[in-house]
């Protein structure tokens, strides 16, 4: 059982022993409401729910106090769900409920409460109920209560969406927008704008779509553009960049194909080969000059070159700046062009990032590496980038010499160093450079043991290499 339908079900009880409502449950939250109608069903003894005893029928609707009539409008008797909607609309608390019961599984019940909803439900209490009317929107018939409450905002005052634009909710935000854009209640520049802003993806794509597409039926370019460029985030940027095309404007995507994203990059190029020039060539002019090369020029030469173009990106191996060295290994890996031996000295480089890449871009190639060097690596004085690096790159090589680097770190104290180590130990299966009941396994395996224990595990290994269990 989930702890919000345990919270449900504590807060159902409050109400069982007559506490009031706002005292027994938190009324702002869309969970809780959920959580305490299952509650109710799972928690509360039947002789404590307002039903007549022995005839399952509600007693004198008008007699009941709203806390009782809340555990009538979850009560599994549907009948009784039924009869407390009639007194439901008396107290504005219990709207939630209702807005629940319009989503029941029993048809009378459900029917009751969406007439309920239809004479009580406005724009202004619809915009506090959003986010659990978007919740029971999942629900199999939840969609009527979803259809009521686009109705009610799409004919309310623009500002009442204001607060759901800022919801806690991610899925009212999105509701809201995507009204605003139906209603149009925002001018394009201001969609461009909270495209540019919003932190969440399908309001940026949304927002964004909606700019340019109003700008195409008359508005200017000027007015949505500069937000989009000026974006933080990578779906309004590519968005404003592939406009530039359309705007007449080729030539300034040229800066944006150095973007430190690839999409935006993709974009950039190919607004760039609509205006007749040649991306590819630009990748190679900045990438000839390593004094001012940036870190995007480096990967975008990578996405759209050749393999003669590694010339290029081999020097800035060198660079000063972290973020070059790591996209020119990455471009090299993009390449297929990596080499071993020139990219192993990168794995003592100071920088997370480019240790990261060039492990990336070793990896098919472990086996050419020196164990023993890689195992130098493993000592508790180098910095801890490095050490992931050489024990997954010892990982990738596998047989005697992935056991005799997960061991040397099974009591490590790195926590996740010394995780990964005894879950590599336990995954490790013979192979071919391994000796069927070589006494060296046997000695690792059982130091392994000692430090962390796992009999039955060590067991099956054991008997995996042919030795004495």
């Amino acid at each position: 059982m989930s702890e919000e339908i345990w919270i449900g079900g504590v807060g159902a009880m409050l109400l069982a022993e007559g506490l009031p409502l706002r005292e027994a449950l938190d009324v702002t939250d869309p969970g809780g409401w959920t959580a305490f109608d299952l509650g109710v069903r799972g928690h509360v003894p039947p002789a404590l729910l307002p039903a007549r005893p022995g005839r399952g029928r509600l007693r004198r609707v008008k007699q009941l106090t709203e806390s009782e009539l809340a555990l009538a409008l979850c009560h599994p008797d549907g009948r009784i769900r039924e009869a407390a909607l009639d007194r439901a609309g008396d107290h504005p608390d219990l709207l939630p409920l209702v807005v629940i019961r319009s989503a029941d599984w029993a048809e009378p019940v459900r029917e009751r409460a969406r007439r309920l909803l239809e004479e009580r439900l406005d724009a202004a209490r619809a915009v506090t109920l959003a986010a659990l009317v978007l919740r029971l929107g999942r629900r199999k018939h939840g969609g009527y209560a979803v259809r009521l409450l686009g109705e009610l905002l799409r004919h309310a005052p623009g500002g009442l969406l204001e607060p759901l634009y800022a919801d806690a909710d991610r899925a009212v935000r999105r509701f809201a927008r995507r009204l605003a854009v139906a209603e149009g209640l925002l001018s394009p520049a201001e969609l461009a704008r909270v495209a540019a802003r919003d932190d969440d993806i399908v309001v940026q794509r949304l927002c964004a779509d909606a700019a340019l597409a109003a700008v195409v039926r008359g508005g200017a370019y000027d007015d949505v553009l500069p937000e989009l460029l000026g974006a933080r985030n990578t779906q309004a940027r590519a968005a404003g960049v592939t406009a530039l095309r359309a705007a007449g404007r080729p030539e300034a995507a040229v800066v944006f194909l150095a973007d430190r994203s690839a999409l935006v990059r993709a974009c950039a190029r190919y607004v760039v080969r609509q205006g007749e020039d040649d991306p590819l060539a630009w990748y190679r002019e900045r990438c000839a000059r390593p004094q001012d090369v940036p870190a995007g020029a480096v990967i975008g030469l990578a996405e759209c070159g050749q393999r003669t173009d590694a010339a290029l990106l081999w020097p800035l191996l060198g660079h000063p700046e972290a973020r070059v060295r790591a996209r020119a290994v990455a471009g090299l890996r993009m390449l297929d062009v990596a080499d071993a031996a020139r990219l192993r000295p990168l794995l003592d480089d100071p920088a997370p990032g480019v240790v990261r890449e060039t492990v990336l871009a070793l990896l098919p190639s472990a086996a050419a590496l020196s164990e023993a060097w890689l195992t130098q690596r493993l000592e508790a004085g180098r910095p801890r980038h490095q050490r992931v690096a050489a024990f997954r790159l010892l990982g990738a090589r596998g047989g005697l010499g992935r056991l005799r680097a997960a061991v040397a770190l099974v009591d490590d104290t790195d926590l996740k160093l010394r995780l990964r180590a005894r879950q590599s130990v336990r995954g490790w299966r013979p192979e071919a450079d391994v000796r069927f009941g070589d006494p060296a396994v046997g000695e690792l395996l059982d130091r392994a043991r000692h430090l962390f224990g796992d009999a039955y595990c060590f067991e099956h290994l054991r008997r995996a290499a042919g030795l004495p269990y």
